[in-house]
């Protein structure tokens, strides 16, 4: 008489990891709404075009001032190329205040055809792959207005259903519990069971950085480089010290946006990705341990 013998459980961050239901009592519920769902992800594909074509046009003028005017001899950050006696690109420089680095391959100078030529950021980097400023500026200026649009329906959506007030913001307890949180998070320690169903300080801290600085920031900023707006709205360039005060302002949120979201995808797939990632499609979300009340 054949036995069969039951096959042992792959370890809980696999089966997470996998997509795989929990071992023994687990429930799911809706994580986060419709609206929500929607925006994150119109907000996703607009910032990935928004920093790709921002890097094509940064490309025609790949260098950073602080003031109202450009100091061609004294930028703040410029990515330039170096050539030899034959007027053959060899070298790419990113230059830091006084101080330069090579970064030839990546930055200043990247191969283009097999050949090295000068370009701010390589072409894989950008939208449209070319230097090709018009069209980056189409793709760029059509985008930031969608993205503009996304975040009004979402800022209104999270203030008429209080996602903000109930979902984001900090508490007393959660500034008390932010040293054990900083801690948990870097020894890979993560929610689980009830504590899961709400986001916790880090997380708090992190969306509001990012919905109630770096995004209004990135977007006044964007407007203070406009010569149109800075003639309906002088306040706007003067607020920032400078037109180019302002397009180094929108430089460092743009890449702030993309720290967050390498952070933020890290943070998805260490902590379950297709649980995380479910609940951003379909909304619901699987929590270890029984049901402990209703959503």
């Amino acid at each position: 008489m054949l036995t069969v013998k039951s096959l042992p459980q792959p370890p809980e961050r696999l089966r997470a990891a996998l997509g795989l239901a929990p071992p023994g009592p687990h429930y799911t519920f809706r994580r986060h709404s419709l609206w929500v769902r929607v925006c994150h992800w119109i907000n996703a594909v607009c910032l990935a075009i928004l920093l790709m074509s921002g890097l094509n046009i940064f490309n025609a003028h790949p260098a950073l001032y602080w003031g109202s005017n450009s100091n061609f001899e004294r930028p703040s950050l410029m990515l330039g190329a170096m050539e030899n006696g034959a007027g053959e690109i060899t070298t790419g420089v990113t230059s830091i205040g006084t101080h330069q680095f090579d970064t030839t391959g990546v930055l200043g100078a990247s191969k283009v055809d097999g050949q090295l030529s000068s370009r701010g950021f390589p072409s894989w980097a950008t939208l449209p792959g070319p230097n090709w400023l018009a069209m980056a500026r189409q793709w760029h200026f059509a985008f930031a207005w969608l993205l503009v649009f996304n975040a009004v329906v979402f800022f209104a959506y999270g203030v008429w259903s209080r996602h903000f007030a109930r979902d984001l913001a900090p508490t007393k307890s959660d500034v008390a519990h932010l040293p054990r949180e900083i801690a948990e998070h870097a020894r890979l320690k993560f929610p689980h069971g009830e504590t899961a169903r709400h986001y916790n300080a880090l997380q708090k801290l992190a969306y509001c950085l990012v919905i109630f600085v770096l995004g209004p920031l990135i977007v006044l900023t964007g407007l203070a480089m406009s010569p149109t707006m800075d003639a309906a709205f002088p306040i706007l360039p003067w607020i920032f010290g400078g037109r180019q005060s302002a397009r180094t302002i929108h430089f460092i949120c743009a890449f702030s946006f993309f720290g967050f979201f390498l952070v933020h995808i890290a943070m998805v797939i260490l902590s379950g990705t297709w649980n995380n990632l479910r609940s951003m499609i379909t909304g619901k979300y699987v929590i270890h341990g029984k049901e402990g009340g209703h959503d």
